[in-house]
């Protein structure tokens, strides 16, 4: 057979007579190949779902849970396994997979043990005018929640949602990216070792065309991550069923540094927020603003650490290569643009874009209206600018359409920089902290997409509230009929005067 849509370029997706063939982004070896879900199964995936989820919502929370945690122990369990398969098809260090692999089964462990206390029934005030009425709220499963998935961080992301959903008893249908089929697959495979009974969690498989299929199949609701130009296509698609969505799409994360900052803190969350997993991090730092009174300082604490940064396959290199091929023209427009408009390279350069490692890129004196400030790079670089102020630093931190993550560093007005500072997150002292709270709701704003995963928010995102009101006993007077009197009109207008006409 031949293989097609394959290029010169290592890792980039092909197919192959029906398969979807994965390969290493550094060496391009192939990796393994999944079968290419069409519309047709897509919608036969959807439709099986349906009864899985109604079996999966009767279980209730406790089932749900014990079924949930077993998923937990086996996926840390077989830790070396997964992250070994995410080194290779992905290609970032083991150590990174694992960190990313500790940070998700924090969330399946809070989801399931927290989904009964935050969607169960129950008692909500009823108020002096329904005295009589008990009313109670509660939340319910939509039923099949479609799942478009990343390739930066493949379980950690997509999990957001899978997990959440899951704990709320819905059954999901899961799209990976094509960059991370295998991965994908493998968390579909564990899922299905503790839930044999029905595919609760389905996954379908190929690129663009089968995530529009499952976007048209008929699901209650799309959990997307990807490119805010996706998003729109998603939602557009969605539009013609009322499909609701879930959009978490990239970012341009500022790091603010104010004067009284612990300078060698920032310079590392810095080197951390920019250069970790090769910079594809949709809540990585990619902008800093410094306080033009410890800018200098600041800036040769970070240079000094980001010259030690180095990419690679060998055991201690400290990110890997550009996963996605097509990335590493982005980050060389960006570089190359920035410093044709007048940006210095003080670390790094056009010459560290080469493929498929790139080196880390520090660059200043940046117009803020340059491709490397306004749009999502997506790689190893970083911005630093000088502003006189904390009021400067705040207003180019919301200069770009994103609004996602965001870091502040500051001894005194941390808390106060964060909430003004336009980004659904914000870490103050630390940078891409409240990933790793599950308690915490996580996305963005703007270009950087709604709704929420994790937290209370991420479990009712995938339910819908269902509000009962129980009459306990009758009114000597009828209000809700047609048979209520003058004398009653008169008492209501008394009382609604009286509550709450007064001026406080």
């Amino acid at each position: 057979m031949t293989v097609t849509d394959q290029t010169s370029r290592p890792g980039t997706p092909a197919f192959d007579g029906g398969f979807l063939v994965s390969s290493s982004p550094a060496t391009g070896e192939e990796v393994g190949r999944v079968p290419v879900s069409d519309a047709d199964g897509v919608r036969d995936a959807v439709e099986k779902a349906r009864p899985a989820a109604a079996w999966w919502a009767a279980l209730g929370y406790a089932g749900r849970r014990t079924r949930l945690l077993q998923w937990r122990a086996t996926i840390t369990q077989r830790l070396d396994e997964i992250t070994d398969l995410m080194h290779r098809e992905n290609g970032k260090p083991t150590d990174d997979a694992m960190l990313e692999l500790l940070i998700t089964v924090h969330h399946i462990d809070w989801a399931a043990k927290k989904a009964a206390k935050v969607l169960g029934p129950r008692r909500v005030a009823s108020g002096m005018l329904a005295s009589n009425i008990a009313a109670t709220l509660e939340y319910a499963p939509l039923g099949v929640v479609g799942v478009i998935g990343p390739w930066n961080y493949p379980v950690f992301t997509p999990m957001g949602s899978i997990a959440y959903a899951l704990a709320a008893g819905n059954a999901v249908v899961f799209k990976p990216s094509e960059y991370t089929p295998l991965v994908g697959k493998w968390l579909v495979d564990t899922f299905a070792e503790v839930v044999p009974e029905h595919p609760v969690l389905t996954g379908v498989y190929g690129g663009g065309e089968t995530g529009a299929a499952l976007t048209s199949a008929g699901v209650d609701k799309i959990a997307f991550t990807g490119s805010t130009a996706t998003a729109k296509k998603i939602m557009a698609a969605a539009a013609a069923t009322l499909t609701p969505v879930l959009i978490e799409c990239g970012g341009k994360d500022p790091l603010v540094v104010d004067a009284d900052a612990d300078l060698d803190a920032a310079a590392d969350a810095a080197v951390w927020g920019g250069l970790s997993n090769g910079g594809q991090t949709c809540i990585g730092t990619e902008r800093v603003y410094v306080h033009e009174a410890v800018y200098e300082p600041f800036l040769a604490k970070l240079t000094k650490a980001a010259e030690s940064i180095t990419p690679g396959e060998a055991v201690d290199a400290h990110y890997g290569p550009a996963t996605m091929p097509s990335q590493l023209d982005v980050i060389r427009r960006h570089v190359d643009d920035a410093l044709a408009r007048g940006g210095k390279a003080v670390v790094g350069g056009s010459e560290s874009v080469s493929g498929p490692f790139v080196e880390p890129v520090i660059l200043t004196d940046v117009p803020e209206d340059a491709a490397a400030v306004q749009e999502e790079t997506f790689g190893p670089t970083l911005t630093v600018s000088k502003v006189k102020d904390m009021d400067e630093a705040v207003e180019r931190a919301n200069g770009t359409p994103y609004g996602l993550g965001a870091a502040v560093f500051s001894k005194r007005r941390g808390v106060e920089l964060a909430r003004r500072i336009r980004s659904g997150m914000t870490s103050v002292n630390s940078v891409l902290s409240f990933a790793g709270v599950a308690s915490l709701p996580f996305g963005g704003v703007g270009d950087s997409g709604f709704g929420r995963i994790h937290g209370e928010d991420g479990l009712r995102e995938f339910t819908r509230p269902k509000a009962i009101a129980r009459q306990r006993f009758g009114l000597p007077m009828a209000i809700y009929s047609f048979t209520r009197t003058d004398k009653t009109n008169a008492l209501l207008v008394r009382t609604m005067k009286s509550l709450y006409g007064r001026r406080r």
